[in-house]
């Protein structure tokens, strides 16, 4: 057989390949995609070439007889369920908890072909109809419910998301590896007692767990649900251990049983993140779309990825604690390999959207002293202050531009996704001789009409809840932009982006945010109100009203009304 068939989703398509079994069976609430942006199209991939047989079932109807979930039948090791790229709630619900119109993830952005809590759904609908195969549950929305968390839209406390699911196995993070050993563990017939010793995996036990000095024994569900206290304190030590290199395992006690989360795999080297990239991929969409259009995949189908993880651990935010806070970057001959490959796909002219990653100007970046590294318990080696250990040279990330560039045929390779400027300026200026090189690079070759970027806010009160560089240096980098722009005759626009009702932000903050004389002249169109997601810091502040940090009051607008005039302010006065 082909290295490089096509992932099959029906029975048609598996027939066609001659298969009398199927190794894994994969339920996605998206369209399926093949391509490296996609988890689906990653684990399957990654399955295949060691030797396994994946099929996918993309958007299954889970509203009438269940013929999606029953059509293939039973896979020889285990269903796999994820409900696609994004957590399905915010798939779904705006955060003023109106329903979306549409969906960037389905064919001609159709809605609703997901339900609600997608993945508890698929999964309690597959132990149902094959109580005997092992379900595994993984992606964002497993990923950042594996432990007790606070549900924005229905306003409670959920514990972690294996008890509603049913599901046999969570893992969570980047999953190539460990479900790997897990596919292969299952197929062996290893022991349960072995299985739950494979790094990234969390499950449910029943008992009382065994006391063990590698592992962190959290407040129970139950407490949470009656002490909010609680469950800030159990949140900062989950984050603290996220952001470990090595973490204890977790031990969360629920109903009768408990939750058990092993540490994570060691960051990816170099030529395992190759690997995971070194794959047949198609980057297409699946032919049984035809001519429907993705939208999702419209955005990301000329982009090319270049690391994982984030160091910046903005608590709004949930990089981290799903693809780890330290940098994994690919080789520049990867990187390069791929970019290659653009150049026979369909309606390529030669220009990258986005070459990049959560934050595009990380490629490369790490500790200068690994040793201090493998001990740290910081959240973020950005804030309050850069991190002294934190190698800030761009010297690595300007090198795989100008070598991007080089390969005929590539025209421009833009930076799509965000940048962090706190990792070339500080309030004395330009970081390092890398520093103002790089700036000028991004503006004058990478970027495409507008320079985005993220301050956030302009009120230091308000961006220390968030966990966010003074607005000073935002004032900074505008200058040295605009002066960058006059000197080259461009009328390339800085375009800045802001969160309103953000845990501590009160209405006179969005007030002087509107009113700041640093922001005249900028097109100012920008603004998120803010959406609590589960396992996020600012989520944990906006549900118990306490800075987990410090276990000190927080002010939070929760007022509907209130949180509207905050953002329409902001639009009022611009």
């Amino acid at each position: 057989m082909p290295e490089n068939y096509m992932i099959p989703t029906s029975v048609k398509e598996v027939q066609r390949l001659g298969w009398d079994y199927i190794d894994v069976i994969l339920f996605t609430g998206d369209a399926f995609v093949d391509h490296p942006s996609f988890g689906s199209a990653c684990i399957s991939r990654y399955l295949q070439k060691f030797g396994y047989r994946v099929a996918v079932v993309p958007q299954p109807n889970w509203r009438d007889d269940l013929r999606d979930f029953k059509k293939l039948g039973a896979p020889r090791l285990y269903f796999g369920v994820n409900s696609g790229a994004m957590d399905s709630m915010v798939n779904h619900y705006t955060a003023g908890k109106r329903l979306r119109h549409d969906d960037a993830y389905t064919p001609d952005g159709k809605f609703g072909q997901r339900p609600d809590y997608a993945v508890t759904v698929y999964s309690r609908i597959l132990k149902k109809l094959f109580p005997d195969v092992p379900v595994v549950i993984g992606g964002i929305e497993a990923s950042l419910r594996r432990v007790t968390h606070y549900d924005y839209w229905q306003d409670k406390l959920f514990p972690s998301i294996l008890v509603d699911s049913q599901a046999d196995w969570l893992c969570y993070g980047m999953g190539e590896r460990p479900m790997l050993e897990l596919t292969r563990a299952i197929e062996s017939g290893r022991n349960l007692h072995d299985i739950r010793k494979i790094p990234q995996l969390a499950f449910l036990m029943t008992g009382k767990w065994k006391q063990s000095e590698s592992s962190l024994v959290l407040h129970s569900f139950e407490e949470c649900c009656k002490d909010k206290r609680a469950f800030a304190e159990n949140f900062h030590l989950i984050e603290t251990h996220a952001n470990m290199l090595h973490p204890d395992t977790i031990i969360e006690p629920v109903g009768d049983g408990y939750v058990q989360i092993n540490p994570p795999y060691p960051p990816a080297t170099e030529s395992e993140m190759d690997s995971f990239w070194d794959l047949p991929f198609t980057k297409l969409p699946h032919p049984r779309y035809k001519d429907k259009r993705i939208p999702a995949y419209d955005m990301i189908k000329f982009s090319i990825n270049t690391h994982r993880g984030c160091f910046g651990g903005c608590n709004f935010c949930t990089i981290a604690a799903h693809q780890g806070k330290f940098i994994q970057s690919r080789s520049e001959d990867s990187i390069c390999k791929e970019v290659k490959g653009l150049l026979s796909l369909p309606g390529f002219t030669g220009n990258i959207s986005d070459l990049g990653a959560p934050t595009a100007n990380m490629y490369g970046m790490g500790g200068k002293d690994k040793s201090i590294c493998a001990i740290c318990k910081r959240k973020s080696c950005l804030f309050p202050k850069p991190c002294r250990n934190l190698d800030r040279s761009h010297a690595r990330v300007l090198g795989l531009y100008d070598k991007v560039l080089s390969i005929k045929g590539i025209r421009h390779a833009y930076i799509g996704s965000g940048i962090r400027y706190d990792l070339f300026l500080d309030e004395n200026g330009f970081v390092d001789e890398t520093s103002y090189p790089y700036l000028k690079e991004l503006v004058l070759r990478h970027t495409s009409g507008r320079l985005k970027v993220a301050p956030e806010h302009t009120e230091d009160g308000v961006l220390y809840y968030m966990a966010k560089p003074s607005f000073r240096l935002f004032v900074k980098l505008r200058k040295e932009f605009e002066k960058i722009t006059s000197q080259a005759g461009l009328k390339t626009g800085i375009v800045p982006y802001f969160i309103s009702s953000h845990p501590g932000c009160t209405i006179k903050d969005m007030e002087k945010l509107s009113r700041n004389p640093a922001l005249k002249g900028i097109w100012m169109d920008q603004v998120q109100d803010f959406m609590p997601t589960p396992m996020t810091t600012s989520s944990v502040m906006f549900y118990t009203g306490l800075d987990p940090r410090t276990m000190k009051p927080v002010f939070v607008e929760r007022n509907p009304e209130r949180k509207k005039a905050q953002k329409s302010l902001f639009f009022k006065k611009k």
